[in-house]
């Protein structure tokens, strides 16, 4: 398999580079992840022939979850605001380094279980840069499964579930143009434990009720919460949008 792996920096941070032309997909980790589990959990092998024949180049992001969604020593706004650093990291480093590499194309977004939710937030807050998002077992409200404390103006625009629940206008008729998600989940082991059974058929009803174009893909009771139906369902999709 050569799928040219490089590693770049964004910052004070790795990236984990995959292929040399095509498509660009930023792919984030799930939940307290590294730039390196795709590689090391199969998800980049899943991929490897889309990346090999040059339609698809892979950037492989660390996340903040540890200090911001994931630390449950602070408040949920606390962690709200933190998060804002993860987003100035993706906006402000990775994206000019990709766009770099792709002369401007527009860049997709992808990931599993809390990447998912990484994915669905940044493709509806600038989907002029990401206008379709793949999100794998996520859940979209963070309010509810995550964490105590009062819920803020951080925690509100962070939260797909709230803002999307209250958009309308010419914003709203300019996102049902440009953007594009699509969920999808099991129902096997932790699917429903973890809320993404739950929270993907929510959002999608929410996404449905707002005229914002998705697609809901269901999968059986045999598929769980965990890495191998995740390589599964990035391999059926990944080749329609690239």
């Amino acid at each position: 398999m050569d799928v040219g792996r490089r590693e770049l920096q964004a910052g004070d941070r790795p990236v984990l580079a995959y292929g040399h032309w095509g498509r660009p997909l930023i792919v984030f980790p799930a939940e307290r992840g590294h730039p390196w589990d795709w590689e090391e959990n199969g998800m980049i092998g899943a991929i490897a022939g889309l990346i090999e024949a040059g339609r698809v180049k892979v950037y492989a992001v660390d996340s903040f979850d540890e200090w911001s969604w994931a630390n449950d020593g602070v408040p949920l706004e606390e962690r709200a605001r933190r998060h804002g650093a993860y987003e100035h990291w993706i906006l402000e480093h990775v994206v000019p380094l990709v766009h770099a590499e792709s002369d401007g194309a527009e860049i997709l977004l992808t990931g599993s279980s809390m990447g998912a939710f990484h994915a669905a937030n940044f493709a509806l807050k600038r989907a002029d840069l990401f206008p379709l998002a793949l999100c794998l077992s996520g859940v979209y409200d963070v309010a509810l499964a995550r964490g105590w404390g009062e819920r803020g103006d951080a925690t509100y625009f962070n939260n797909p579930m709230d803002y999307v629940a209250h958009l309308g206008g010419d914003h709203l008729d300019w996102l049902r143009g440009r953007v594009s998600l699509l969920l999808v989940v099991g129902q096997g082991a932790w699917e429903d434990s973890t809320g993404a059974r739950e929270s993907t058929l929510r959002f999608a009803e929410l996404l449905a009720g707002k005229g914002i174009r998705h697609e809901l893909d269901v999968w059986g009771h045999d598929v769980p919460h965990d890495w191998p139906a995740w390589r599964a369902q990035i391999a059926h999709h990944l080749p329609r949008f690239v």
